[in-house]
Parts: C-alpha cells; sequence; structure tokens
C-alpha cells in the first residue's frame, strides 16, 4: 500500500475567489452602471444580466437581491467621489472645490442611474461622512482664497449637488448640459453681492 499523499493544509475560513468569479462580479456591476444610466432603476436584472453576458443565476450568486446590486454601486460611486475629493485637496490656489465639482459631474453624468440614491443618506454611511469631511476643507480652502463668497457653507454645496441631479435625472436625456449648467452654479458661488432684494 502505497503512502497516503499530503494535502495542504488550507487556513481556516479562507478561499480566495476564482477568477472567473470576480470577472463575471466586474462585468454585473459594468453592465448594472448602464442599464441603469439608460433605463432608471425600475430596470430589472434580466436585462443587466443579459447585458453582462452571464445568466440571471450568476447574477444572484454575486447579488442576492436587486437592492443589493444597487447598494454595491452606490457604494462604489460614493468611494469614488470620495478619492477624487481628496485628490483635489493637492490642487493650489484653492481651486480644489472647482476642480472637484467638475470631476463630480462628469462621474454622475456616466452613473445618473443611481443618483437618487447618492445623497439619501443610506448605505456607505461611513464613505459619505468622509467625503463631506474632504468638502468643507476644500471649501474653506476655497473661501481662504476668495474663490467663493465668504458666506458660502455646506448647505450651498448639496443644493450643487441637488441641482445637477436635476439636470442629469431624466432617463435617456442629454448628460451635456451639466457642464454649462455647474458653470453657472459655480458663477452665484463666487458673487459677492446679493442676487435678489434682501438676500
Amino acid at each position: 500500500m502505497s503512502d497516503p499523499v499530503e494535502v495542504p493544509a488550507r487556513a481556516p475560513g479562507v478561499r480566495r475567489p476564482r477568477r472567473d468569479a470576480v470577472e463575471n462580479r466586474r462585468r454585473l456591476i459594468d453592465a448594472a452602471t448602464t442599464v441603469f444610466a439608460d433605463r432608471g432603476l425600475d430596470a430589472g436584472v434580466e436585462e443587466v444580466a443579459r447585458t453582462a453576458g452571464v445568466g440571471v443565476a450568476t447574477l444572484y450568486r454575486r447579488f442576492p437581491t436587486k437592492e443589493a446590486l444597487i447598494a454595491e454601486l452606490v457604494r462604489t460611486l460614493v468611494e469614488e467621489l470620495l478619492a477624487q475629493a481628496r485628490q483635489a485637496v493637492d490642487v493650489p490656489g484653492g481651486r480644489g472645490l472647482e476642480t472637484h465639482l467638475v470631476a463630480t459631474g462628469e462621474l454622475l453624468a456616466a452613473q445618473r442611474g443611481c443618483l437618487a440614491r447618492i445623497w439619501d443618506g443610506t448605505g456607505a454611511a461611513a464613505a459619505r461622512d468622509a467625503y463631506w469631511d474632504v468638502l468643507d476643507r476644500l471649501l474653506a480652502d476655497a473661501r481662504a482664497a476668495g474663490r467663493v463668497r465668504p458666506d458660502a457653507t455646506r448647505e450651498d454645496l448639496r443644493l450643487v449637488f441637488w441641482s445637477l441631479r436635476g439636470v442629469l435625472s431624466p432617463v435617456g436625456g442629454d448628460p451635456l448640459p451639466w457642464r454649462r449648467h455647474l458653470g453657472i452654479l459655480l458663477a452665484g458661488l463666487r458673487s459677492t453681492e446679493d442676487l435678489l432684494p434682501g438676500g
């Protein structure tokens, strides 16, 4: 009788994802981004799976529910916004806020299917809180450099984001007008004059 073959022990609880599983997950995320941007969040997961080139069962193995898929898209998007904001801190002359707002517009235009969920406070709470902390710093730098009016606040930035959402939200609409709209909003932030009587 031959000696038994020794099988290397695997650390408990450690399992490396298969390459095809990782690839399928990436394809599903990319497909969901495209489908929801074109059709809105009412689009079905069947269409997402078809666009990704996988079966619905594969989608459900990665994401047990449609809400889980949407939550992952939102989390990824908020973390991308946070990374962009942190990069903008290094822009000199108080221009980091403007730089980040333009980058934000580009990102939201590409992923406008999730606009309704980004700012609603659900999911990705830690990343969202960190994001607003960085925005506060960018706003303070812009005020100190005279790039925005001295009374500009975080609430003004919230209005900028909600306004961009209004421009980008129409499903199937042209995402390009956000640039002109953001330019108008930035001009308002720079103004030191009252725009309305009694303002």
